[in-house]
């Protein structure tokens, strides 16, 4: 972890007794095989006043986690390519209000689904075209082939329209996307999907770079975060821990992709899925967190403006609605009451709707293995869970978090 001051809690306004709960509470989680391991950070006026470790890097395993375990942070991945996106708005090399076919043309093309089967669907044109905005909202009519919320998730099934399967490139996987119907016209509903995938090729075709140049080049090192990549080197690949999936209907967990070299992250994938295709760290995704709360610079490295965080951490959804309003009841990797949703995270709109403390403008979002951030710009508050067990809905560990997080704020 690249060097960050660690300080006494009362320093940054924060209680250290409270903040010793949290390895105490999430303790059982581990004790009892629910939970291979758990990290969390918590950091207050750019300097950490948490960091605790449990766990090991596999289940039940003798390698205890440390500041140097990688883990697959899925849809974290998201908020990278919302940030690369929007530095390319910075330069003009894009704009929001764009159809996405200036940048991919098969999306001239793309069609609603509109009753039949997944077998024989009725398709219609859509009301209006895809815009680039809606690839940051998930706004799209995009969808996700994991969801099994209707027929068009179910059209992705049948055609293999899954990442981290595709035998071709990013370019190909968006261009085989633009050929399935949308499950809805563009700007309808809100709904998480493959969309991000589809801005990361829009920022392959702005920049002229594939999408690991640049996040390499522009954002990963001048950051410092060295350990943050669509794979792990194999110098490094020891560091990758397993991870696991938990059975929704009888709770048995099981290892999905297992740690070190046997990992599918120890090569290079075929599409650099800019949805959920990273690795990182907790002190590398720290460094990334620490330039979007000091607003778009970190140790001399400028990669926004200000006024584009301001931009984009403020509710984009129509007429301010939230996500629930707007989801019907679609995956979040969020609670869905009393957040909107800006341009690469949820957003908090209400806080009392959200049933926890917190503040209007905290951003956040997670990954399919149950990681999670958020950033509170009014209490210049971060916090980062690591751990590996998808689904990320198994249990309530991000709530409780932030429970106890808040809990040891005393001024």
């Amino acid at each position: 972890m690249k060097t960050v001051k660690t300080v006494d809690p009362a320093e940054v306004g924060l209680n250290a007794d409270r903040l010793a709960r949290i390895p105490d509470f999430f303790a059982p989680y581990i004790e009892k095989g629910r939970l291979p391991c758990c990290a969390v950070l918590v950091a207050r006026a750019g300097q950490i006043a948490h960091l605790s470790f449990q766990g090991a890097t596999e289940m039940g395993g003798t390698t205890p986690i440390d500041r140097d375990t990688i883990y697959r942070i899925y849809s974290m991945t998201k908020p990278v390519t919302s940030v690369a996106a929007m530095m390319l708005f910075e330069e003009g090399r894009l704009r929001l209000d764009h159809e996405v076919s200036r940048y991919i043309p098969e999306f001239a093309d793309v069609m609603v689904f509109d009753g039949g089967t997944p077998a024989e669907p009725k398709l219609r044109k859509p009301d209006r075209p895809m815009m680039v905005r809606d690839l940051f909202l998930h706004t799209s009519g995009l969808t996700y082939a994991f969801l099994q919320q209707g027929e068009a998730d179910a059209i992705y099934r049948a055609r293999g329209l899954d990442y981290s399967r595709w035998e071709g490139d990013l370019q190909s996987f968006s261009a085989a996307l633009a050929k399935a119907p949308l499950a809805f016209s563009p700007g309808d509903r809100w709904n998480y999907s493959n969309a991000t995938d589809v801005l990361g090729r829009v920022v392959e075709v702005a920049s002229g770079m594939s999408l690991d140049a640049f996040f390499q080049t522009r954002i990963f090192g001048p950051l410092g975060m060295h350990d943050t990549g669509f794979h792990v080197p194999a110098d490094q690949i020891e560091r990758l821990m397993a991870c696991y999936w938990r059975n929704p209907v009888n709770g048995e967990i099981a290892q999905s992709d297992p740690g070190g070299a046997a990992s599918a992250y120890a090569r290079p994938p075929n599409v650099f899925s800019g949805g959920g295709g990273l690795v990182s760290t907790i002190g590398d995704y720290l460094r990334f967190c620490l330039m979007l709360v000091q607003n778009g610079e970190l140790d001399g490295v400028r990669l926004l403006s200000p006024k584009t965080l301001e931009f984009m951490t403020v509710n984009h959804l129509p007429d301010n609605k939230t996500i629930a309003q707007m989801g019907d009841k679609t995956f979040s990797e969020t609670r869905m009451e009393g957040s909107g949703f800006g341009l690469g995270w949820a957003v908090t709109t209400d806080v009392i709707a959200t049933t926890q403390p917190g503040s209007v403008g905290t951003f956040s979002w997670g990954g399919m293995a149950s990681t999670f951030f958020w950033i509170d710009p009014a209490e210049d508050l971060i916090a980062i869970q690591m751990t590996q067990l998808m689904p990320s809905g198994s249990y309530p560990i991000r709530p409780q978090l932030q429970q106890l997080v808040y809990a040891a704020i005393e001024e």
